[in-house]
C-alpha cells in the first residue's frame, strides 16, 4: 500500500502551481511588433501603457519603471523619505516594502496585522508612530485592501505619507474607489508573472500629484531633466539636459509595455474569473473542510484575489503544514506560504525590527496560499479542495 502522501497511480498528477503567467498569441504579436519599432526603450509605448494603466485604475498619473521594487524606491524618494526617517510597514510583506525604505536611508517599524487577513490592523499602526515616522506603506495582502479611510486620515493627522504596496491589488477596491485612485500618496505596482498582469519585470507608481509624477520620471532616469523650463543653470539648447538630483536607472522598455498593454485588456476579464475562482473554493470548503478557513472578507471591499490563503490549525489536523504542503506536492498541487514575518529575517533583526508580534505570529503559523491564476478553471478548484481534504485526513 503507498503511504498516504503519495498516490496510487504510477502517473505522475499534472502539476498546478500556486500562481503562473498567462500568456498568449495577442501578447506574442504585441511583443513582436515593439521589435520591430525603431525605439526598444525611451519610446512612446511607455506613455500609451502609462496612459491605459492610469485610466484603469482611475488614476491622474502613472509612472511605469523596471520593478515593484523600484516603484516602492521610488515613491519613498520622490516623497522625501531619506536617512532619519522612519517608515511603518506591516510585518506580513515581501521584503521589499521595507528593503526600499532602507536603500533611501529611513529605518523601518512594524506595526501588527489583524489576524484574519493579514493587512495592518490602524491601532497598531498609530501606537507605532514615533518622532520620526514620516511615512505608512500600506500592503493590500492577497488582494484585500487595507481599511485606506482611517489610514489616511491618520496620515493627514499627524502630517504622514501613506503609500499603498498594491502589488497584490491591480483590480481591488475600497468602498467604491479602485485602488490606486488617489486614496494615498502613491500607490505601487508589480508586474512580475506570478501577478495579475505581467511585463517579464515591471512596476509603476500612481500620484494624484502632477509635481510628484515629474520627480517620479525624473528619478528613474538618472536624475535627469530635459525640459529647459525647469533648467536651473544651462541654456535651452537641443541638445541640453541637466542631471539635478542623484537618481536611478529604473526604466521599463517599449517592449515590456507592449506587452503589458496587451495584458491590461484582459485583466478585467482576468479579475471576474478570479473572483469565480474565489467564489468555488469557499462554496467548497464549507461543503468539504468547514475548519479550512478562506481568506477574509470585508464588506466595504473588493478583494482582487492575487493569492487564496487559507488558515488552518495544522495540530487539530494532527499534520504540520511542512506535511501538508509535501502531501499536496506529491498529488501535483503547488503551494506557498505568504509571508515569513519580516521580524524572522536577519537583515531586519539587525535593522532593529526584529520584535515579535502577536497578530502576525498568528496569522503566519495558520496560513497556506492555495493555486489561484488565471489558467485554472472551477474544476481545479475542485481537485485542490479533494487534494487537501485528502491530506488533512
Amino acid at each position: 500500500m503507498a503511504p498516504a502522501s503519495q498516490s496510487n497511480s504510477s502517473v505522475p498528477p499534472a502539476q498546478l502551481p500556486y500562481s503562473k503567467q498567462a500568456i498568449d498569441d495577442d501578447d506574442i504579436a504585441a511583443v513582436a511588433a515593439a521589435l520591430r519599432c525603431p525605439l526598444l526603450t525611451q519610446g512612446p509605448t511607455v506613455a500609451r501603457f502609462e496612459e491605459a494603466l492610469a485610466g484603469y485604475l482611475g488614476a491622474q498619473h502613472v509612472s511605469a519603471c523596471a520593478n515593484g521594487t523600484a516603484a516602492l524606491h521610488l515613491a519613498y524618494l520622490a516623497l522625501g523619505i531619506g536617512p532619519g526617517d522612519e517608515v511603518v510597514t506591516s510585518p506580513i510583506t515581501f521584503s521589499a516594502t521595507a528593503a526600499a525604505a532602507l536603500l533611501c536611508g529611513a529605518r523601518v517599524r512594524l506595526a501588527d496585522v489583524e489576524p484574519d487577513s493579514g493587512n495592518l490592523d490602524v491601532e497598531r499602526v498609530e501606537r507605532a508612530i514615533g518622532p520620526a515616522t514620516r511615512a505608512i506603506a500600506a500592503v493590500h495582502l492577497a488582494g484585500l485592501p487595507v481599511d485606506l479611510e482611517p489610514l489616511r486620515a491618520l496620515c493627514d493627522r499627524r502630517g504622514l505619507w501613506l503609500i499603498e504596496d498594491a502589488a497584490h491589488a491591480l483590480g481591488a477596491e475600497y468602498r467604491g474607489r479602485m485602488v490606486g485612485s488617489g486614496l494615498a500618496h502613491a500607490a505601487t505596482f508589480s508586474f512580475h508573472p506570478v501577478k495579475h498582469i505581467t511585463t517579464l519585470e515591471g512596476g509603476a507608481v500612481a500620484v494624484a500629484d502632477p509635481r510628484l509624477k515629474d520627480r517620479l520620471d525624473r528619478l528613474r532616469q538618472h536624475g535627469i531633466e530635459r525640459d529647459p523650463a525647469r533648467f536651473e543653470r544651462l541654456a535651452a539648447e537641443p541638445w541640453a539636459y541637466e542631471v539635478q538630483e542623484l537618481g536611478l536607472n529604473y526604466r521599463l522598455s517599449d517592449v515590456a509595455c507592449a506587452l503589458g498593454l496587451s495584458q491590461l485588456r484582459k485583466q478585467p476579464a482576468w479579475l471576474a474569473l478570479r473572483c469565480r475562482l474565489a467564489a468555488r473554493y469557499r462554496e467548497r470548503l464549507v461543503a468539504a473542510l468547514p475548519a479550512v478557513l478562506p481568506p477574509a472578507v470585508r464588506a466595504d471591499r473588493r478583494s482582487a484575489h492575487h493569492l487564496f490563503p487559507v488558515r488552518i490549525d495544522f495540530a487539530a489536523h494532527g499534520r504540520s503544514r511542512a506535511q501538508v504542503v509535501q502531501g499536496l506536492a506529491a498529488r501535483g498541487i503547488g503551494t506557498q506560504v505568504h509571508y515569513i514575518p519580516l521580524f524572522e529575517h536577519p537583515l531586519y533583526r539587525r535593522h532593529g525590527a526584529g520584535e515579535r508580534l502577536e497578530g502576525a505570529c498568528l496569522y503566519h503559523q495558520r496560513t497556506l496560499s492555495l493555486p489561484m491564476h488565471h489558467s485554472m478553471s472551477e474544476s481545479d478548484v475542485d481537485r485542490v479542495v479533494d487534494a487537501l481534504a485528502e491530506v488533512l485526513s
